[in-house]
């Protein structure tokens, strides 16, 4: 993948790996706005994989793919086993979580702290490469608390690619460990996109990915004039509308406006699925309700996903009744100006 994008010059552009937010219904439903973007899982543990609950954590629709797994971990043989075992579910890419600085995360050991212990996560990602079938990636910050990313980011990015990593996805925001929390860890620390460019045209033979701050398509656009790829987190998961944009705009697909009916019958037809086999039908509409952000009807569409959802003895009819509420036929308003 990586390899085949840095030779034909194609890029790539990915959904972020969000905790609580793309499991494997919030990709289903993705891939049906793009078939193009490369998916990524929640970050799952790698104790868990090797303990725990395999099938449910592993699982996912043929429909998904490309789509990633991301790991959470920093015991060299924990991940190689956990890329073992996750080699039989058929991601197409194994990631490593050198980003995210929740506490919960720094208890473990990994996530954004690794960033201080680079050697380790090299030895991490070598590890996961000698056992790994698909590339394997780094998904890292800037740098973390009164680190210097000008220092910390090209020694950690020549200990990756030593390492073997097939690409480096870098979230250009520094972590603050101590006294911000993870959502203020993503908005609260500036963002350097400058930094993260120059490390892209100091390593043009390495694929190189941004993340961080990104809101909109235009900006997609710029950045990868720059980059090698772009991934966006929040704003995909809140409008995900833009995504039906994504073929076109970022891959040079043929215009096609939206079929919006069969998006609503596929999704119900998908959560007729997850119910049958004991789900619920608010695992699934807990996704769409950014969907429509500034059709007519929207907050009457979110109301009903969110509140007629729950509601017992509800099915897949309730997406239908979502759906009749927006005005298809005009599309989003216009911005006045």
């Amino acid at each position: 993948m990586y390899a085949e994008a840095l030779k034909t010059g194609r890029k790539i552009f990915a959904v972020a790996p969000m905790i609580d937010w793309t499991d494997r219904h919030c990709r289903y439903f993705h891939r049906q706005l793009s078939a193009h973007a490369l998916l990524y899982s929640e970050m799952i543990v790698a104790d868990a994989i090797i303990h725990g609950p395999r099938e449910r954590l592993l699982s996912h629709s043929p429909e998904e793919h490309p789509v990633a797994l991301q790991l959470g971990g920093s015991d060299p043989a924990k991940l190689a086993e956990a890329v073992r075992i996750a080699g039989d579910y058929g991601y197409d890419e194994i990631n490593l979580n050198v980003g995210c600085p929740s506490d919960r995360v720094q208890s473990g050991t990994f996530g954004a702290c690794l960033m201080k212990t680079p050697e380790l996560v090299a030895d991490c990602v070598a590890a996961m490469k000698r056992v790994a079938t698909v590339p394997v990636t780094v998904k890292c910050r800037i740098g973390v608390d009164e680190q210097q990313p000008a220092t910390v980011l090209p020694d950690f990015l020549a200990r990756m690619i030593g390492a073997g990593a097939d690409a480096v996805w870098i979230h250009a925001r520094k972590a603050w460990l101590q006294g911000l929390s993870p959502k203020e860890n993503r908005e609260i620390p500036p963002l350097d996109y400058e930094i993260v460019h120059r490390m892209k045209r100091e390593n043009p033979d390495v694929f190189l990915g941004i993340n961080g701050g990104i809101t909109d398509l235009d900006q997609v656009v710029r950045h990868l004039e720059v980059m090698d790829g772009v991934m966006l987190g929040r704003a995909a998961y809140q409008n995900a509308g833009l995504l039906a944009e994504v073929d076109e705009t970022i891959f040079a697909e043929p215009h096609q406006e939206p079929v919006w009916t069969a998006l609503r019958d596929a999704m119900m037809a998908y959560a007729d699925r997850v119910m049958a086999a004991g789900g619920r039908l608010n695992h699934v509409t807990r996704h769409m309700v950014g969907l429509f952000q500034g059709f007519a009807g929207a907050r009457r569409y979110r109301q009903i996903l969110s509140t007629d959802s729950t509601r017992p003895g509800a099915g897949p009819e309730v997406i239908a009744a979502a759906f009749s509420v927006i005005d298809l036929e005009a599309g989003p308003k216009r911005q006045a100006g």
